[in-house]
């Protein structure tokens, strides 16, 4: 039977729930680090990451609202998360459809919801559902530990090879810049959090297993990014990846 675990334990439970499962390991994420995707795969990308970040203040703010006011600091982390989002300087999305038109794409085309995959809805659904109806420390867990906490990692093997193989100026990279350093800190303040609040043996089990599902989600819409827009030009054997 699961017992309460210290902080510690905790701690390096929630990180095993996500490690082996980073999207980093998908064959789009491998193909982008590389450098042989087109423009046009990255456009692709960006009109279906829209649809998934673009709502991110709205999962926050259904989050805020289940959020008891006793967590004093949970809620302010996530109105600040929220506003950084969409009023702290340039908006997040306006910097990543800064990002899409370089690749080729137009806003119009970003903001329609027609050109998200399946799984990209899906995935989104996914974490409307979280923070709509899960108790607020596990929605977080799921949200800004499972998701978001893997951003950085994730960015830091992409963005370099944008600046270097695909010669996107600093302007036009400047929401994955962003993304390495905000999110870094939304992750572990979103860790202490969880580590603080989740104070039963239910509520700690919730949350490891909503992280790692997590992290299967995203890892599930980067791997369909490749398949929907990429297979047919780029097989797994170019990537050494088995098919």
């Amino acid at each position: 039977m699961a017992q309460l675990m210290n902080r510690d334990e905790f701690r390096t439970a929630l990180e095993d729930a996500i490690k082996g499962k980073s999207a980093n390991k998908a064959p789009f994420s491998v193909a982008w680090a590389s450098g042989k995707l087109s423009r046009d795969h990255l456009a692709r990308w960006a009109e279906n990451h829209y649809h998934y970040v673009g709502p991110f203040a709205d999962y926050l703010a259904y989050i805020y609202a289940n959020t008891p006011d006793t967590y004093t600091e949970a809620k302010d982390f996530l109105l600040q998360n929220m506003y950084e989002e969409e009023l702290g300087g340039d908006r997040h999305t306006d910097l990543l459809i800064r990002f899409a038109e370089a690749c080729g794409t137009t806003r119009e085309r970003v903001e329609n919801p027609d050109n998200m995959s399946p799984t990209t809805r899906g995935l989104q659904s996914w974490c409307y559902a979280v923070a709509m109806r899960e108790h607020p420390v596990v929605a977080v867990a799921a949200l800004v530990v499972g998701l978001e906490s893997q951003v950085p990692s994730i960015y830091r093997k992409q963005t370099p090879t944008l600046r270097e193989k695909y010669g996107f100026t600093d302007e036009e990279v400047e929401f994955f810049d962003l993304h390495i350093v905000s999110d870094e800190i939304h992750g572990e303040r979103g860790y202490q959090i969880v580590l603080e609040h989740a104070d039963t043996v239910e509520l700690q089990q919730r949350c490891l297993k909503i992280c790692e599902i997590g992290a299967q989600m995203r890892l599930l819409y980067t791997t369909a990014l490749y398949y929907d827009y990429v297979a047919g030009d780029l097989p797994l054997t170019e990537l050494d990846m088995a098919a």
